[in-house]
């Protein structure tokens, strides 16, 4: 493979085993007598550990990922959110009661408030969860490669 990337450059690999030259990006160490000019792009003598992970753009003292620094991992995670359960009237309150699905229901009747007619005359308040549904992982749609980082 030829020499036009610098050394220490990542790249995706199609295939499991790197080309002559080339390291997988796995976390491995490696010493600065074995790979001089890897050393420069990587002095603390360990290659980065791209299995399963996606590289991200430094964010270089922009308002993303601020104190950030290079070469660092970072975990998933979720931006805040919530999700809500509208009743439109008094009927509709004092159907959301607890049921034993994968959602929880917290109620409280202490400020039951009696609009209209309900089915037993109180009106349940309080926070209600939504069931929640997915993977173990957030993440988008992907085509798994090796990296690899040329080394000599």
């Amino acid at each position: 493979m030829g020499t036009e990337l610098p050394v220490g450059v990542p790249i995706p690999w199609p295939l499991a085993i790197p080309p002559a030259g080339w390291l997988k990006c796995n976390g491995s160490t490696f010493t600065t007598e074995q790979y001089p000019q890897l050393a420069q792009a990587y002095p603390l003598l360990k290659l980065p550990d791209l299995r399963g992970e996606f590289i991200r753009g430094w964010g270089d003292d922009k308002d993303v990922d601020v104190g950030r620094a290079i070469l660092s991992w970072q975990a998933d995670n979720f931006r805040a959110h919530q999700h809500g359960i509208t009743a439109f009237d008094a009927w509709d309150a004092s159907v959301l009661t607890r049921n034993d699905r994968s959602g929880d229901a917290l109620l409280s009747t202490d400020n039951a408030i009696g609009y209209g007619d309900t089915p037993n005359g109180e009106v349940k308040s309080g926070l209600y969860k939504t069931e929640y549904s997915g993977e173990n992982e957030t993440r988008p749609r992907n085509i798994a490669f090796n990296y690899i980082v040329r080394a000599v």
